[in-house]
């Protein structure tokens, strides 16, 4: 910590909104960070916890080989155990499975699935006080292979309410981020692609291929220099490289003022087992805090978090995407009306509320 990744934002707010209700200290592994920022303003978080760097064996520089990583977490692990036994504590929060290995009364947080299951992971959800899951679609499945479903919470990622409902209208947003004012701006904010998977962000781009208009331009908040230069080229093969505007990794703190200067946000992710039972995306949840009407592609973690509240399309149709841009352009009452519905929705999705919900099922 900090890290780039979601993950490190994910944990940082739940801390915070944990802290709210009870004594919080989070324990990370210490590793070599390029990133030297202090943890807290690096996340842009008031200190209403500690943090305690805890001794690891920090091999995966060396090849990023899977190996090296189970070395860093079981080091990480063994001495979080030595130093634990001269705490007090009443709750082991986790997010890493092979705590099992150290520990036997802990919460375990589960974001996805192995593709194999084995009896190693029925060993450790069977040894966690309760698991913490994201989406229903998790849970059924673990039901399915026999967990206990009284020890199975659903508790979607959230969204800091305060920090994206801000009063800055679209002008001065733009202003502030140097953008132009005379354009209709459609926004994606986050990574162009994750662990390797397609997010949607080439059908995107060929959605503006197919929108005439001069005026309308695609704004793409964040990505690694390699998938920039990845996009800019499908941009280029299209002919559209002067409607599509990359700004490249930003700070979290900047989040909120884009997703103020866009007209319409979009969220195109591809049709796979992950993006449609295993993901939360915290970018949903900010698009929906801010205001703004939003696009997204029919998947039923989707359509779990947003209801009825987005227009939906289908996976990887771009002149559907197309035809909806249009559609918003040209009704910005049924698209404010929306975007008011996902903002209400969006309130009972703040961190605290999942923070109140998950002790008070313990």
């Amino acid at each position: 910590m900090p890290i780039e990744l979601a993950h490190g934002l994910q944990v940082m707010q739940m801390c915070e909104a944990f802290s709210e209700f009870c004594e919080v200290k989070l324990l990370v592994p210490r590793r070599i960070n390029p990133i030297k920022e202090d943890v807290f303003s690096y996340y842009n978080l008031q200190k209403k916890f500690q943090l305690k760097k805890i001794p690891c064996l920090d091999l995966i520089f060396v090849n990023g080989k899977n190996i090296f990583f189970w070395i860093q977490t079981l080091t990480f692990l063994f001495f979080t155990k030595i130093y634990l036994l001269f705490k007090k504590f009443d709750i082991l929060y986790t997010r890493e499975q092979m705590t099992a290995l150290f520990f036997n009364d802990f919460v375990l947080e589960i974001h996805l699935l192995p593709r194999k299951i084995r009896r190693m992971h029925l060993y450790i959800w069977g040894k966690a006080r309760k698991l913490v899951v994201l989406t229903p679609f998790i849970k059924e499945r673990l039901i399915k292979l026999g967990v206990p479903e009284r020890k199975i919470m659903i508790a979607p990622d959230g969204v800091k309410i305060p920090s994206f409902d801000i009063s800055l209208s679209r002008e001065d947003a733009r202003k502030k981020l140097n953008l132009p004012q005379d354009k209709k701006l459609i926004g994606y904010v986050g990574m162009l692609r994750t662990l390797g998977m397609e997010k949607g962000i080439d059908a995107a781009i060929e959605a503006m291929s197919l929108l005439k208009s001069e005026n309308i331009k695609l704004v793409l908040v964040g990505g690694y220099e390699a998938d920039i230069n990845f996009y800019k080229k499908i941009a280029e093969k299209f002919g559209i490289k002067d409607k599509i505007i990359f700004t490249g990794r930003v700070n979290h703190s900047l989040i909120p003022i884009y997703l103020k200067s866009f007209d319409i946000l979009i969220a195109p992710f591809p049709e796979n087992e992950h993006y449609s039972f295993y993901m939360s995306p915290m970018k949903i949840f900010e698009y929906m805090a801010s205001k703004r009407p939003i696009i997204c592609t029919k998947l039923p973690s989707l359509e779990f978090i947003l209801k009825d509240s987005a227009f939906f399309i289908k996976p990887g149709d771009s002149p559907e995407l197309a035809v909806k841009i249009n559609e918003i352009l040209e009704n910005a009452e049924r698209g404010e009306n929306l975007a008011q519905r996902a903002y209400n929705y969006a309130l009972e999705y703040s961190w605290e509320n999942r923070a109140k919900n998950i002790l008070s099922n313990l």
